[in-house]
């Protein structure tokens, strides 16, 4: 198996073989590094740019970001309490009996001094003064006034609920690596060191279509054996969840003229070109002859439920470009899109953007009733994660798992993921889940 799935971008990938799902995760890694260093080489510099902050969230971090300064800037205290020069603990249990002498507030110093027998009230992040290197928590004090505060020798060690400086990050330290998928909270870091705007890498241009004759738009009839395109929009709101460019091919029919010329267009603007439908055993040959025409691409059956077939590889630069165009063929089957766009297209996307962590995060979590499962193959079944009674993480299925139910993706929350090898689970046995909310 391992021999089949080498691949150069002068050897098009031809598999008559089920590929394992991780083969596949290997192979099409592999492909997208390829891709990178070929990027590389050219030199591109307008590959990276810089957004303020507020354009962002979900980039791909370029460059180590610096920290221009030492976080925190000055000792400070940790707590609400007391600040106090450490001198006066011990390990007994004997009552310490200090003056309050005043009161330092975040932001606004306390500039006098503090002598022995001598405190400083001092609210959370207030500067240390000087003289004191410890704070006793308001909580853990016995008597408290304006004038003087009370607590035991040992309740609380020297040193303790100080913040020292540059004791989060020093300056000139990085304080977030390039690489990352820019969030939330590294946004706040970044506003935090009085940085305003980041280098990230440019937004991957990725191409969408539809191919089948029974498909339709949106706001028109259905006539006999026809649906409505709804992958194309299931595309679209996974793509703008990793905050990329989205080049909209719409419907396209299934004769060779109109899909060898959307193949054209989209791969002479478009860094990624994804199509769903045309790729299962048996579907119109010209499919295949048109892929391979344009570029080295494999169709690939997975030992996977749902999302068995796909095809992948390279599309060949058009018009004197440079620049190849990954291309995913993914299945027609509505909820086959979406598993297979969560299991190899979306770390693909965001590897061949920058990213250094690609794969979602796991958990695993109580099977609530059996699932059904056969060995051979990886299964990725819709689900429901909460909590029993106890607590614990418990999972439930959507109900029927057939590829065409839409309805079981738009009610769940996660992936159970049973493996190839795995057989058939009993209720209370622990599985493995991946999330939706939060991975995209």
């Amino acid at each position: 198996m391992t021999d089949l799935i080498k691949h150069s971008p002068n050897s098009p990938i031809l598999l008559t073989a089920s590929l394992h799902v991780e083969e596949a995760r290997k192979a099409i890694s592999g492909l997208v590094n390829e891709l990178i260093q070929e990027s590389r080489q050219l030199h591109n510099a307008s590959d990276i740019e810089s957004v303020t902050l507020d354009q962002a969230i979900n980039r791909i971090l370029a460059e180590d970001l610096l920290s221009p300064i030492d976080v925190p800037a000055a000792d400070n205290s940790a707590m609400d309490g007391f600040a106090f020069n450490g001198d006066c603990l011990g390990d007994s249990d004997k009552t310490v009996s200090l003056n309050v002498i005043g009161t330092a507030y975040a932001g606004k110093p306390y500039k006098g001094n503090i002598g022995q027998g001598e405190c400083l009230k001092i609210m959370t992040g207030a500067l240390m003064p000087d003289g004191c290197d410890t704070v006793i928590p308001q909580e853990f004090t016995e008597s408290a006034d304006e004038s003087a505060v009370g607590f035991k020798q040992n309740q609380v060690k020297r040193g303790e609920n100080r913040r020292l400086r540059g004791e989060d990050l020093l300056s000139g330290k990085a304080a977030i690596a390039a690489g990352r998928l820019l969030r939330p909270s590294d946004l706040g870091l970044a506003a935090s060191l009085g940085i305003a705007s980041l280098k990230v890498h440019r937004k991957l241009k990725v191409a969408i279509l539809s191919s089948g004759d029974e498909l339709r738009p949106l706001g028109s009839p259905l006539d006999a054996g026809s649906i409505y395109d709804s992958n194309r929009y299931s595309l679209t709101g996974l793509l703008n969840r990793l905050n990329l460019e989205i080049m909209d091919c719409g419907i396209v029919r299934d004769d060779p003229t109109s899909l060898k010329a959307a193949f054209i267009e989209a791969t002479s603007k478009a860094d990624v070109l994804i199509s769903s439908g045309g790729v299962s055993v048996g579907e119109a040959d010209f499919t295949k002859q048109i892929m391979q025409e344009l570029g080295d691409v494999g169709f690939w059956k997975i030992a996977m439920r749902p999302g068995r077939p796909m095809a992948f590889g390279i599309l060949k630069p058009i018009q004197g470009s440079s620049r190849k165009t990954l291309f995913f063929g993914l299945p027609g089957n509505p909820v086959a899109v979406m598993v297979t766009f969560y299991q190899f297209v979306r770390a693909a996307l965001l590897q061949l953007n920058g990213a250094s962590q690609t794969e979602p995060p796991m958990t695993q979590a109580i099977a609530e009733a059996p699932i059904r499962k056969k060995p051979g193959r990886t299964e990725f079944q819709r689900a429901i994660l909460g909590r029993n009674s106890d607590g614990k993480p418990m999972v439930k299925l959507t109900g029927s798992q057939g590829a065409g139910i839409l309805r079981s993706m738009s009610e769940a929350n996660c992936f159970v993921i049973l493996s190839h090898d795995q057989g058939n689970v009993a209720a209370g046995d622990w599985v493995n889940v991946a999330l939706f909310d939060g991975l995209l």
